[in-house]
């Protein structure tokens, strides 16, 4: 049994696929799970309570943990080391292995030029910090063999809802208005593609070498600056490339009427520098061609138009 804790975030449905070329026993969990293959098993459950958590993960052979919270602190600080405990106490329990769907928050923002999976750990943000507690609880127990697991971390994302290319770029053409970006449109910025973070996810969790290490999921290979990915969108729906850069003290103020934009504003030191996301370890250690940032865009669209 192969289950997934978040079913229904932001790769759920996309990693649930990718494990059917692996078995054809896959747990979905999540408030309300809905099938992705036939044969999936639906399992509703509020992952806040611990012996829910335990019951979900009873059984299982793998246990995928892709949850997303709300953006907010107030609610990662309370939610994400609780369900961590329960995750890692559960998968020892019933001797599960554990992949751990992670972010780059926790990383030292002086090496977001080039960051790898041996980037130093040095969180500048409330959020990096929740970033960086629970991967410690994780690979703690990894150290101490008390529990087989694997980070797999993923840039910003492309390809769904709730990021930068689709809240401010994609949405803000299609209601004829400008563009934003964030600081410096002129900063590279590495993306991941929502398709190839759960293929790769699904690599890892049935890859038994892979395990009780840190992986950066397959990423785009050129990172682009924020001017050419705004062109890139501009091209494939056929709007003027128009764009208006939002300084970072605007955030708040953003922040009334896009909450989104509020809990932003301490993260938006990723885009006043380049930001590139190495996968290369990944890449070669499978054979793994991540899609180009022309195809992800498309794809991007079409997904959002088929919505």
């Amino acid at each position: 049994m192969q289950t997934i804790l978040g079913a229904g975030g932001v790769i759920g449905a996309d990693l649930a696929k990718e494990l059917s070329k692996y078995t054809d026993k896959i747990r979905l969990v999540s408030r309300n799970p809905g099938k992705v293959n036939n044969t999936d098993e639906l399992f509703p459950a509020d992952l806040s309570d611990p012996s829910t958590v335990d019951k979900a993960i009873e059984g299982s052979d793998v246990v995928f943990l892709v949850v997303g919270f709300e953006y907010n602190i107030n609610v990662w600080r309370k939610t994400w080391p609780a369900l961590v405990r329960s995750v890692i106490d559960a998968c020892k329990k019933y001797k599960a292995k554990l992949v751990f769907f992670d972010n780059v928050y926790m990383y030292d923002r002086d090496y977001l030029w080039h960051m790898t999976e041996e980037s130093p750990i040095r969180p500048t943000s409330k959020k990096g910090e929740v970033r960086a507690q629970i991967a410690q609880m994780i690979m703690d127990e990894v150290r101490k063999r008390n529990l087989t697991a694997l980070i797999a971390r993923s840039a910003d994302f492309c390809g769904t809802k709730n990021n930068i290319m689709v809240e401010v770029v994609y949405k803000n053409f299609m209601k004829g208005k400008k563009a934003n970006w964030i600081a410096d449109v002129n900063k590279k910025h590495s993306l991941t593609f929502t398709e190839d973070a759960a293929r790769g996810t699904a690599i890892l969790g049935n890859t038994p070498d892979a395990f009780n290490q840190v992986w950066h999921l397959p990423t785009i290979k050129t990172p682009l600056t924020g001017k050419e990915w705004i062109g890139l969108m501009a091209k494939e729906i056929q709007k003027k490339p128009a764009y208006m850069v939002l300084p970072i003290w605007m955030m708040s103020a953003l922040g009334l009427f896009m909450p989104f934009m509020k809990e932003l504003k301490e993260m938006a030191y990723q885009y006043n520098r380049d930001y590139f996301f190495d996968s290369s370890k990944f890449e070669k250690r499978f054979n793994y061609i991540p899609v180009t940032a022309e195809e992800a865009i498309r794809l991007t669209v079409d997904r959002l138009a088929n919505k």
